[in-house]
């Protein structure tokens, strides 16, 4: 199996970069509706419905199927022989941002609920300042990838 893997690196690869970019879109602009469903409408109104539904559908017609892809395909490439140098430092950190993103990504998840249920509670401010996890977790990682520390 891990010759078929090598055969099929540069497919799995480029998957995982697509299923990579599709997840941080989302993981960028949810925290945004946020915002903007904070600050531009009430439980009830016809705009918060709207944000619902865009909020909803953005987390499980994208979000959820990129996250679940991201780690396949990434999971196939740590199983590709010669692709992670385990006595690096790097795969460790890389790690920690895949895990910090995915944590991310279930609060954001656990935000919509509160969204859904009309309890939410935090400013458009918070869910601003929250918009930079991604970006944290996005330079940790890449960092990592590339540089290879």
């Amino acid at each position: 199996m891990p010759d078929f893997l090598i055969t099929l690196y540069p497919w799995i690869k480029a998957f995982h970069v697509m299923s990579v970019i599709s997840w941080m879109a989302g993981l960028f602009y949810l925290p945004r509706l946020f915002v903007y469903h904070t600050e531009q409408s009430t439980p009830g109104d016809s705009r918060d419905e709207v944000f619902q539904v865009m909020e909803m559908k953005l987390l499980r017609v994208i979000m959820n199927p990129a996250m679940v892809a991201t780690w396949l395909f990434g999971i196939i490439l740590v199983l590709t022989p010669g692709v992670v140098d385990w006595s690096a430092v790097w795969p460790y950190t890389k790690i920690v941002g895949i895990f910090v993103m995915t944590w991310f990504h279930h609060w954001l998840g656990l935000r919509r609920k509160e969204f859904a249920s009309g309890q939410n509670t935090r400013t458009g401010r918070q869910h601003r300042m929250m918009n930079e996890v991604p970006t944290l977790a996005m330079v940790v990682i890449v960092l990592s990838v590339v540089v290879r520390f």
